[in-house]
């Protein structure tokens, strides 16, 4: 198998000849793995079935979980899209580019290798300034998925993305750690009211404050169900350790991950610990590998260190890890849902 080739670009100063050579190799219809302002994306152009095609193959990703469109700018919608309410013109005016991505009836154009076969398509406009410039210079609408294998973490560096991906894909721009951490928040317009599928980079409160209420979508869709869009699959961003969740009170939730944890310990098991950091010395001195995605008042970076929290404890090898809920307000929706998926449903409430 051929290494993947990486070309490292500064996004404060994108160096045009790389730019061009990525996409040469997107209107060629091969892969190219970039960074967006929240995960890296495995890129096609999504005007090419059979390049998106090699998109699920290098994923190994089923053919029934649908991928998001990136455009250069709102102006593109009607390339991808065969209907544009008001409303998306103006929740694209307030956020892109941004991580929000529109549900829209799809165009004629899009292949139905893209939607899952599905009469709609999910669409947004990325904030980062490598993607931004890759997806003007490749002239078309680009279809990208998280650049990992499918049901892992999500990637936020382009390490993790050679983790699963190397030799898989045909280029790779290594243009640093990604500055959100989650994926982009996902919302339908096709639904009675807006409904988020997949809370993510923009939060709810932000929403109903352009909009007034939006739903959320209740149940995950199980395994073989068309999805209505990515990241709404019930088992989903896991580590290889099994994961469970705890949520609840900090005070009561601590003790019950403490009491937990002593016992798998003591059952010979490997734990992990997903924390905050002001939970670190409730755990002193035990015989646990203790990992701290960030203050629990500081949401943005845990969500942007999320992933790569997960990742630490994996390469320390824990066999599982009991990790804490960060509420539902702003960011912490986001990350429980990443977490709720990555526990497969596991989780453990306390009062």
């Amino acid at each position: 198998m051929k290494p993947t080739r990486v070309l490292k670009i500064d996004p404060q100063h994108i160096a045009t000849v790389l730019i061009h050579e990525a996409a040469d190799v997107l209107r060629a219809g091969g892969l190219v793995a970039f960074p967006t302002e929240t995960v890296y994306g495995l890129g096609a152009n999504a005007l090419d079935a059979q390049a998106v095609r090699g998109i699920f193959a290098a994923k190994e990703r089923p053919g029934y979980d649908p991928l998001i469109v990136h455009l250069a700018g709102a102006e593109s919608l009607a390339e991808v899209a065969c209907r544009v309410p008001p409303v998306a013109l103006m929740l694209a005016e307030r956020f892109w580019p941004g991580p929000l991505t529109l549900v829209l009836p799809r165009g004629p154009r899009i292949p139905p290798e893209v939607t899952a076969g599905g009469e709609t398509v999910a669409v947004r406009v990325p904030a980062h300034p490598v993607a931004q410039a890759l997806i003007r210079a490749a002239g078309v609408p680009v279809a990208a998925p998280s650049a990992n294998r499918f049901g892992r973490l999500s990637p936020t560096r382009a390490e993790d993305v050679l983790a699963d991906l190397d030799g898989r894909i045909d280029l790779l721009l290594d243009g640093g750690p990604t500055p959100v951490g989650v994926e982009s928040t996902v919302l339908s317009l096709v639904t009675p009211r807006p409904t988020i599928l997949r809370p993510g980079g923009v939060s709810r409160e932000s929403l109903e404050l352009l909009l007034g209420r939006v739903e959320v979508l209740a149940q995950p869709v199980r395994p073989q169900e068309v999805a209505p869009s990515p990241g709404t699959l019930s088992q989903h961003y896991a580590p290889r350790a099994k994961l469970i969740l705890y949520e609840g009170p900090r005070d009561a939730l601590l003790a019950a991950l403490r009491k937990e944890a002593l016992r798998l310990h003591g059952a010979g098991a490997r734990v992990g610990l997903f924390l905050a950091s002001e939970d670190l010395p409730f755990f002193e001195g035990l015989p646990l590998i203790m990992r701290a995605a960030g203050p629990a008042r500081d949401l943005e970076t845990v969500a942007r260190q999320l992933f790569t929290t997960l990742r630490a404890l994996d390469e320390a090898g824990v066999e599982v890890i009991l990790a804490r809920d960060f509420g539902a307000a702003g960011l912490g929706l986001a990350v429980r849902d990443r977490l709720t998926r990555a526990a497969g449903g596991k989780v453990v409430r306390v009062t």
